[in-house]
């Protein structure tokens, strides 16, 4: 397959533009997007969170998919043309920025990428320091504790919502300075259990100085782990075997596949898949749908 090809050529694989809305497993008339399966099987490097798709339905689903242990860094692209700019803003708009320490070169990009030390965006810029790591670090801790944060916002238009979100849910909101356009706060966030952290500002509606359908930015998953416990979710786990049940059905019912080995090996592949979320359903771990906040 594409990614396998890729990886062997030490390449990295994104899922471009990913949703335009939320995803219903079990309402949607139908179902083909194979994200949760490439995700599952170590396909996909990274998830392309800003780009020609609607951000926070994208950021939904790629919640979930932290919510279960994944590490799925952050990434973004702008799908223009350079000759037609008018479909969705000019070829750059949409950007990720990659933390490099000392010169930058092609293996740094490459590194920092893959590891996630990213934060993107189509206008606001983000800082986010938590206990001093930053996006893409991890923090092991023996137990729940409470950890400090710095989060700092420097925008070209004014921002309404400036949060930090902890395993999907909105633990701190913050009020931008003056005309809302840059930020700069301390504060402490409860750690309860193993999980992710990262910081976000967004509008609800679209500026004419951002070319896209909203301001939005983000940053990539500080990573945490308490007593050595894997995150995990029942809520989210169900969401995606239900996903791949419909996707494994769709595949199934198709008849235009170039040969049987071909149907053959695409549903093992989703099947594979499935067995992963399955297995997280019943895995040991620290539970995070029952958190109140």
């Amino acid at each position: 397959m594409i990614a396998a090809l890729a990886h062997a050529q030490k390449g990295l694989v994104g899922y471009a533009h990913p949703f335009d809305g939320p995803v219903n497993p079990d309402k949607d008339l139908e179902l083909t997007n194979a994200l949760p399966a490439d995700v599952a099987l170590g396909n996909a490097d990274y998830y392309e969170l800003v780009g020609f798709s609607d951000h926070r339905s994208s950021a939904d689903i790629w919640y979930r998919l932290l919510n279960l242990g994944f590490r799925l860094p952050a990434g973004a692209g702008t799908d223009a043309m350079a000759n037609y700019a008018s479909l969705r803003g000019p070829v750059g708009m949409n950007r990720v920025f990659i933390g490099i320490i000392g010169e930058v070169t092609p293996e740094k990009l490459h590194s920092g990428l893959k590891e996630g030390r990213t934060f993107v965006s189509n206008g606001p810029l983000l800082g986010l320091d938590l206990d001093g790591k930053h996006s893409g670090d991890e923090i092991a801790l023996a137990k729940a504790t409470t950890l400090p944060y710095h989060a700092s916002l420097r925008s070209i238009v004014a921002i309404d919502h400036f949060e930090v979100i902890f395993n999907g849910r909105v633990i701190a909101s913050h009020r931008p300075d003056g005309a809302r356009t840059q930020a700069d706060v301390n504060g402490k966030v409860e750690i309860p259990v193993s999980g992710w952290l990262i910081l976000r500002a967004w509008n609800e509606h679209a500026d004419p100085k951002v070319q896209d359908i909203y301001p939005y930015a983000s940053t990539s998953p500080i990573y945490i782990t308490v007593d050595r416990q894997v995150p995990r979710s029942r809520e989210d786990a169900t969401y995606f075997v239900s996903w791949l049940d419909r996707v494994i059905a769709g595949a199934t019912a198709r008849n235009d596949y170039n040969s049987a080995q071909e149907k053959q090996n695409t549903l093992q592949y989703l099947s594979a898949a499935r067995t992963v979320f399955q297995t997280k359903l019943a895995s040991r771990g620290q539970l995070i749908d029952c958190l109140k906040y």
